[in-house]
């Protein structure tokens, strides 16, 4: 053999091993930004654990599958489709608000499954005639920025509880919590110190060193999932389809909000790659994504959409090839065919997660905050992104106790900070002429 040769291969093995490692990540990117949602859905809904456990399987199978056909036939990108986080805290919400409306949890998850398959069809319609384009020209810089901002917030908010060990009665615990800190460090510390491509593992490196400390430093330790394995085919678990008019037409907008999320997410993600989304990607995706949420649907799964923490992680770890994204789907739908595996990985300590995500999604504060470049903010116009993103905080902030008083359906989307600082940001920038007061700020600044 040749040193040309030898050479030739020894780089080959190098690709290959890093191929795999960035397909492990992956995996555990989507594995930890899925598990917890069957989970808490299946308890809000009083399933059984071999119900939760079948819903687990369903979505990590589901998950993985829209992964790989979008970043193969879709918008063609290394981005995460998965359970909407807007959909799941709709879901959350009526669940929880179902007794005291005098509603049974069969009728909520009737009138949810039939909202979530009326969402998932006219979403593939609307994207099959263009909508993106609509979407794209309301959704300005200004607004997709306002979105990642209190995005980034609501998740570092939620995972920073997740790695403390908060609970419902305002109580941490205090070894968690401390193991949970040194991960978010030993993660931090990796991509910032980190040589070569060890910065680009760093979300894999804290994860295993996390679940191994986990095992070893906290007595008790206490399972995320369960041990039970279900029926793998099972339809309408929450409840036979109902026309729930409130429900429905809640989950509908919902559904159209959610939309949105491609373009926010497909909108940063082009700068990073250096390459314009098509109107056929667009199409395609919206497709793919409406295709499988009435298919979630029907097996009790929260349906899909972009997720924009994507850009956390892409930003993160730099791995922006789709061979490896398709390797980690390609485990997760490998996973969800394997009940006894999944039931291993479903015992993974969230707070390691937490720990570990908190620490990827501060990236992106910085997309949020790029999006933005070039746009000069006087006393004026300043208003434009303060309004939106500060109401939003103050919503988040908001105990949910606080909302109760109000109808049911309105409650999902008023006590959304999120939803609210997105609205507002679409109506100032619909309504108001910012350009003048640009100028009108420049021309007093002359005399």
């Amino acid at each position: 053999m040749t040193k040309q040769q030898e050479h030739l291969r020894t780089s080959n093995v190098k690709q290959f091993s890093s191929l795999i490692l960035a397909g492990i990540q992956w995996f555990f990117f989507l594995f930890t930004n899925t598990v917890v949602v069957p989970l808490s859905i299946g308890h809000n809904f009083q399933l059984t654990p071999e119900a939760i456990a079948t819903a687990m399987q369903h979505s990590f199978l589901l998950t993985g599958a829209v992964c790989i056909l979008q970043a193969i036939c879709g918008h063609r990108y290394a981005v995460m489709d998965g359970p909407s986080g807007l959909w799941w805290g709709l879901t959350l919400s009526l669940t929880v608000s179902a007794s005291s409306a005098g509603m049974s949890l069969e009728r909520v998850g009737g009138g949810l499954t039939a909202g979530f398959i009326l969402a998932g069809l006219t979403m593939a319609i609307l994207g099959w005639m263009g909508a993106s384009h609509v979407l794209q020209r309301l959704f300005t810089p200004m607004v997709k920025s306002t979105m990642l901002f209190l995005l980034t917030i609501q998740l570092t908010m939620n995972f920073f509880k997740g790695m403390i060990g908060y609970t419902e009665f305002g109580a941490f615990n205090l070894p968690i919590a401390a193991l949970s800190i040194l991960i978010a460090v030993l993660v931090a510390w990796i991509q910032l110190k980190g040589r070569g491509k060890l910065a680009n593992y760093a979300i894999l490196i804290g994860i295993i060193a996390g679940w191994i400390a986990y095992r070893i430093l906290i007595p008790g330790h206490q399972s995320t999932g369960t041990q039970a394995v279900g029926e793998f085919f099972t339809f309408f678990p929450w409840g036979t389809p109902k026309w729930e008019p409130g429900i429905v037409i809640t989950a509908f907008i919902v559904g159209l909000v959610n939309m949105t999320n491609s373009i926010t997410t497909l909108g940063a993600v082009e700068k990073m790659v250096g390459v314009q989304t098509t109107a056929q990607q667009y199409k395609r995706s919206y497709g793919w994504t409406g295709l499988f949420t009435v298919i979630a649907a029907c097996v009790g799964v929260i349906p899909f959409g972009a997720f924009a923490s994507s850009i956390g992680f892409l930003e993160s770890t730099r791995i922006l090839r789709r061979s490896a994204f398709i390797m980690g789907a390609g485990l997760l739908c490998m996973l969800g065919l394997m009940p006894m595996l999944t039931s291993f990985f479903a015992q993974m300590p969230p707070s390691v997660g937490s720990a570990v995500l908190f620490v990827a999604y501060l990236q992106m504060f910085g997309t949020a905050i790029r999006t933005l470049e070039g746009t000069v903010f006087n006393s004026k116009t300043i208003y434009r992104i303060a309004l939106p993103i500060l109401t939003g905080v103050a919503v988040m902030n908001i105990p949910a106790e606080a909302f109760q008083g109000l109808p049911i359906y309105l409650i999902p989307m008023i006590s959304n900070g999120l939803v609210i600082g997105v609205v507002i940001s679409l109506v100032l920038e619909s309504t108001v002429k910012w350009s003048n007061m640009d100028n009108s700020a420049k021309t007093s600044k002359a005399a």
